[in-house]
């Protein structure tokens, strides 16, 4: 039996053939792009000679896990065949029997890990199951690849809080609309598309009320099957930065089927607000407003822009602050902990410059996505992607680490993760 870990050396033969194999499970368990939570996706392939003979994956939360698929479309041919995974098998009974027993028990002869799995309930758990029955296990392939696909998965578990996106539409001077508060469209179509793609990459969508009221979005995914994957297109719940329930009952966001819609709301919301917003179907949900606030202002559209807040939604706070918080605004540190009980691992933020500003302040957030347009705006009363109150010095700037820049039909797409964050563990930053 040989157990080993790829540590980066020059490739083998062998490494190519599993490192193919893994890719196949890889696009297996993206199959189920935003319909696991908070599961996580996984996907799972079984060969044997040269040839596979089954493959799975995880397709919703408390259904079969992706080697259970595997093995089963295997069959008896499992028996001396390779398994690749791209999530270690559970060793634990949850709804659902442990993965790494059922390896065990199909006959097969070696395992390749992608990641393994932080859960405190598996962490290496079910490897060290697998090889006590004399399985060889080689972990460590595609490690990266494998931990970006479960990012959220991957924060959720070490921080019990969602992973968290900001995505922001710019000009090359980093306006988000014009003086007049004109914004449609900054950016292509092309990246317009990948936009809808990234949402649908996510649980939920949170933005705020200033949006709502000024633009009445719908926030769902526009797009068809295969822009996502080759199945469906999750629709992410949406929720509302709203702390004093001023959502329209015929607003867009109500529209769309199969999703949820939740309002956060301070206490200071007035109990007919809530009840209205309710008899819509809204779930609202009701915040402590005394500590760690964020701004529900969004100022996309700003037709006032000598002032920080939407010239509809003014009376709001501009800034995270720590402590001692005004009425009516809403604890940043409450709607992650809100979001996380309700089972969202990764959240897609799409507010207004202040939204943004407040989540960038207190460093609430794991990844940004900008996309830039081929354009100049100009103008100091045109607004910018991110208000807030800023900083005084550099050194107390926010540090990115950037993962990937890429040409988007003449526009640009950049992806940057908040250094020292869990989620650079996926970006070699361990």
């Amino acid at each position: 039996m040989r157990d080993e870990q790829y540590t980066g050396k020059p490739q083998t033969a062998e490494y190519e053939q599993d490192k193919q194999y893994m890719l196949r499970a890889l696009t297996l368990a993206k199959r189920a792009t935003g319909f696991t939570h908070p599961n996580p996706m996984v996907g799972a392939v079984v060969v044997k000679n040269g040839e596979i003979i089954g493959e799975g994956y995880h397709q919703k939360a408390g259904e079969a896990h992706a080697e259970v698929h595997a093995l089963k479309a295997a069959g008896e041919n499992a028996k001396g065949a390779t398994l690749y995974v791209t999530l270690e098998p559970c060793a634990h009974y949850g709804k659902t029997p442990p993965c790494a027993k059922r390896v065990i028990e199909a006959g097969i002869k070696r395992v390749v890990v992608g990641l393994i799995d932080p859960n405190p309930l598996v962490a290496g758990k079910g490897i060290q199951m697998i090889r006590e029955a004399g399985i060889e296990v080689t972990t460590g392939i595609l490690e990266k690849e494998c931990a970006k696909l479960v990012e959220g998965f991957l924060t959720f578990i070490k921080t019990g809080k969602p992973f968290v996106t900001l995505k922001s539409a710019m000009s090359l001077d980093g306006k988000i609309a014009t003086r007049t508060g004109h914004s449609q469209w900054i950016t292509n179509e092309t990246a317009r598309r990948d936009g809808h793609k990234l949402r649908a990459l996510h649980d939920a969508i949170l933005t705020g009320i200033g949006t709502v009221l000024s633009d009445n979005p719908s926030l769902n995914c526009r797009w068809q099957p295969e822009d996502v994957n080759e199945y469906a297109v999750h629709q992410p719940d949406v929720i509302v930065l709203d702390s004093m329930g001023r959502t329209p009952t015929d607003a867009n966001i109500f529209k769309q089927d199969h999703r949820k819609v939740y309002i956060f709301v301070s206490s200071a919301c007035e109990t007919s607000r809530i009840k209205v917003l309710e008899d819509v179907g809204a779930q609202v949900i009701i915040l402590d407003d005394r500590t760690n606030v964020t701004n529900t202002t969004d100022t996309t559209n700003t037709t006032n822009t000598t002032n920080t807040t939407v010239a509809t939604d003014t009376g709001d706070a501009t800034a995270i602050k720590q402590s001692g918080a005004t009425k009516g605004q809403l604890p940043i540190e409450q709607i992650l902990t809100k979001m996380a009980e309700l089972g969202f691992t990764s959240v897609l933020v799409e507010g207004g410059s202040q939204v943004i500003a407040s989540f960038v302040e207190a460093r609430a957030f794991d990844k940004i996505v900008t996309y830039i347009g081929n354009t100049i705006i100009g103008g100091q009363a045109a607004l910018g992607a991110i208000s807030g109150t800023g900083i005084d010095q550099l050194a107390d700037g926010v540090d990115l680490v950037f993962e990937s820049v890429e040409i988007l039909a003449n526009n640009i797409r950049i992806e940057t993760y908040l250094a020292g964050r869990s989620g650079a563990y996926v970006h070699g930053n361990h």
